[in-house]
């Protein structure tokens, strides 16, 4: 470890945030860059404990305190080589992640924990900057032809596992860019596309090919891809949204946050939207309707786009200002969270049940609510949701976007005889295999919705996967 009582003398330190009034009128980083030297101190709080529980934290297993000490120490190239050993794009996660290995950190018992995810990002900015990431290319070709069915976190992870093992990969994308979610679902304020598009000149120089504009079950099929290449992954990801069936739900201006989201980012990129409906929040009261990271994404796209009010409603109780009792380090806490869309202009309302719908000539106008009270039984089961008497009352509600997350993968497409779980996500074995041989599964789609770096690892295991299997067949042949 770089220093020993770093933990104890240094205190934990974040970027600052651009001033609101500025960034609320483009859609850039939200961050001003921090100093090196400060950057170094906060690496130095890493007490390079027996247990890194930061690791447990981390789906990607990152090799957290390693590349703290290097970082405090200014080795650079270290840094970046660990770094890349668990975490194919380290600036996504860095910028995206929730950062559950800092929830974990052992720092963070009794003081606040090391600033990980922004050492993290900043490691992956400095490799760049410094020359250090580069096409790393296969020593030997296998003569093997993979499909990844999916641009997404999950499917370029895999694919960039696969050509350095290899094999030739093409990804398929449905959309006219790669990136999924990455690029049409999080705001550019939260990650700036041309992040994805650096990365993406490193693949297709490593070897893999990016066919856009292909739709899987549409333009064609999953069995004929099984036809045409000697294994596929498939990494469409969790795509169809929890709606809320209450009455009026069929009123214009109410909408699905990530088509929301969607248009926005085609509408920064300048790409042409999906069709000629128009969604933006300009001069509405807006209303989002589920508190995770979705809704605060919208509120902040809200905001941008010039809405009279925006107010975020949450089913669920208010959740402790502090690490509640229930959910003690190193698990993920259940506590309020904040984030900059929050601070920049939104009323959250939390324990609110959604009644009903209303408006004129077929128009969203206002969303009718009630207020919950949640009972917590004895024998520790679930709590039971309670209506407050009379506590009936609306809200403005020019526009309505539902953020209550997603229920599984569309199945449009997919072969009937591919197992489903009983979630509706395709089931996979421990090596990512679907229960068609040669077919593999990952991210979303195998997990259901979940976060940026456990679709990477799913990509990472799932690639690993394929190679075993399809070196195994090749055995079998000889």
């Amino acid at each position: 470890m770089g220093k020993a009582t770093g933990f104890m003398e240094i205190n934990r330190e974040t970027p600052d945030e651009r001033d609101v009034h500025e960034r609320v009128r483009d859609y850039k980083e939200l961050y001003h860059p921090f100093p090196m030297e400060k950057l170094q101190e906060q690496a130095s709080r890493c007490m390079d404990c027996g247990v890194p529980f930061c690791h447990t934290g981390c789906s990607l297993n990152n090799i957290i305190p390693q590349w703290n000490d290097w970082v405090y120490r200014g080795r650079w190239d270290r840094a970046v080589e660990t770094l890349h050993r668990t975490n194919n794009f380290p600036e996504f996660t860095g910028r995206v992640c929730p950062a559950p290995c800092e929830s974990s950190c052992v720092v963070g018992i009794n003081r606040e924990s090391v600033t990980i995810r922004e050492i993290e990002r900043t490691i992956a900015e400095e490799g760049w900057r410094r020359g250090l990431i580069v096409p790393v290319m296969a020593l030997k070709k296998t003569g093997k032809r993979v499909a990844v069915v999916g641009s997404g976190p999950a499917g370029l992870a895999a694919a960039q596992q696969l050509v350095r093992m290899g094999h030739e990969c093409t990804v398929l994308e449905k959309n006219e860019r790669a990136g999924g979610l990455l690029r049409f679902g999080i705001p550019d304020f939260k990650l700036e596309k041309a992040i994805i598009d650096r990365r993406l000149e490193q693949l297709i120089a490593e070897g893999v090919e990016i066919r856009t504009g292909i739709h899987v079950g549409r333009d064609v099929g999953v069995e004929q891809l099984q036809k045409d290449y000697d294994a596929l992954i498939l990494c469409h990801g969790a795509e169809v949204p929890r709606d809320l069936p209450i009455p009026g739900r069929n009123l214009a201006g109410i909408h699905f946050a990530m088509d929301f989201l969607t248009r926005q980012n085609r509408r920064v990129a300048g790409l042409a939207l999906a069709d000629a409906q128009e969604m933006t929040a300009t001069g509405k009261h807006v209303v989002v309707i589920g508190g995770g990271d979705t809704g605060s994404d919208c509120v902040g796209t809200s905001v941008r786009q010039g809405a009279l009010s925006v107010t975020q409603i949450e089913l669920l109780p208010k959740p402790p200002d502090r690490r509640a009792p229930e959910t003690p380090w190193p698990l993920w806490p259940h506590m309020l969270r904040t984030s900059s869309s929050h601070r920049e202009g939104c009323r959250r309302l939390w324990g609110i049940l959604s009644k009903e719908f209303t408006g004129t000539e077929g128009r969203v106008q206002q969303l009718t609510c009630v207020r919950l009270l949640w009972e917590q039984k004895e024998d520790g089961s679930q709590p039971k949701m309670k209506e407050v008497p009379d506590s009936r009352f609306s809200l403005k509600a020019d526009l309505v976007l539902l953020a209550m997350g997603f229920v599984r993968p569309d199945a449009h497409g997919l072969p009937a005889e591919l197992a489903l779980d009983a979630r509706g996500n395709v089931q996979v074995d421990r090596n990512h295999m679907t229960s068609l041989a040669g077919v593999f599964a990952a991210g979303d789609m195998a997990t259901g919705q979940s976060l940026v770096l456990r679709a990477i690892a799913g990509g990472r295991v799932a690639a690993q996967g394929v190679d075993q299997w399809l070196r195994k067949k090749e055995l079998a042949l000889e």
